[in-house]
């Protein structure tokens, strides 16, 4: 029981968004996939982590593709005015992780909050997890 009230205290905290639908953008970007992680004023200890760890995966093992300009970490502070377009584009309203898989024009967003809040303190678990997510959209592009 504490483990679910735990749990919801993290969504509510960090004003968890609730849209988990893919949306599909044009764009004039080249293929490639950006990791977007959002955050507001609040961060809880697994928000930090989330951002931790996601930025060890993307920099450290999937350094090689971030070199090739295939992959890109961005950190967003919905906070900031200057980010409210893109924030309003994943309904983020607090700390959220999502893919951005750029192919042929399109974007596919994919959003990883439910499985970053879940895992988000697990390292290694969280580590490999989001590396094996992130490979297979750069497979798709």
């Amino acid at each position: 029981m504490k483990k679910i009230i735990l749990i919801a205290l993290f969504f509510v905290a960090c004003n968890k968004p609730t849209d988990t639908k893919k949306k599909v953008y044009l764009t004039d970007k080249p293929n490639m996939v950006e990791v977007l992680d959002f955050y507001g004023k609040r961060r809880c200890v697994t928000c930090i982590d989330i951002e931790r760890n996601t930025k060890y995966v993307v920099n450290t093992l999937l350094k090689d593709y971030v070199v090739k300009n295939k992959l890109v970490f961005k950190t967003i502070d919905v906070s900031d005015s200057k980010n409210t377009q893109i924030a309003d584009v994943y309904q983020a309203v607090g700390t959220a992780l999502f893919l951005n898989i750029i192919k042929d024009g399109k974007e596919t967003h994919v959003d990883l909050t439910d499985f970053s809040f879940l895992k988000g303190s697990k390292d290694a678990i969280f580590q490999q997890e989001l590396k094996e997510k992130i490979e297979n959209a750069l497979k798709d592009i």
